[in-house]
This record gives C-alpha cells, sequence and structure tokens, in this order.
C-alpha cells in the first residue's frame, strides 16, 4: 500500500489511517497540518485488494474494530478518533 507523506516538522513516524468520506478524518488531517507535523497518510476506502486488505489488517493490530481515524505514532502507540489534546501530547507539544 501507498501513503502519501506531508511535510513538517519531524515528530517520529506517524501514520494516519482514514476514510476520504470520513468529516472527523479531514480533521484529524487538517489538524496534523495545522501543527506543522510531518506525517504520512493513507485513505483506506480508496484501495482496491490486496491493497485494501493488507491495509486493514495493518490496522487492527492497532485497533482492533478498524474504525476511523486511527493514527499510529513510531509504531508504538496509537490514537483512535479526532482527540486533540491527546494528538498533542504524544507529539509533545
Amino acid at each position: 500500500m501507498e501513503f502519501t507523506k506531508v511535510s513538517g516538522s519531524d515528530k517520529g513516524n506517524i501514520r494516519l489511517y482514514g476514510l476520504s468520506t470520513c468529516i472527523w478524518c479531514k480533521r484529524t488531517k487538517q489538524f496534523l497540518d495545522d501543527l506543522g507535523v510531518g506525517y504520512e497518510y493513507v485513505f483506506v476506502d480508496l484501495l482496491e485488494g490486496a491493497a485494501r486488505e493488507e491495509c486493514i489488517n495493518e490496522i487492527k493490530r492497532w485497533n482492533e474494530r478498524a474504525s476511523f481515524p486511527t493514527i499510529v505514532f513510531d509504531g508504538k502507540s496509537c490514537i483512535v478518533g479526532f482527540k486533540e489534546d491527546e494528538i498533542k501530547k504524544t507529539l509533545g507539544m
């Protein structure tokens, strides 16, 4: 699966899994943009076949329900949903 990279300050490896039609995913993406951090994202609903299945399996490692948005930080922690304060705390901001 291919992620889209967004440049910004290096706060580690941040991956956003979302849906292109989800308002909370869009808000989370915009929030990360507003914070100016670098991250990568993928809209799972735009993937097909094996790539989509691989992505959902990867999300389920962090979020059993595979709900969106799911943000993974450095492969160590995860936040599910649009939670500004938690995101800022995890990023040390």
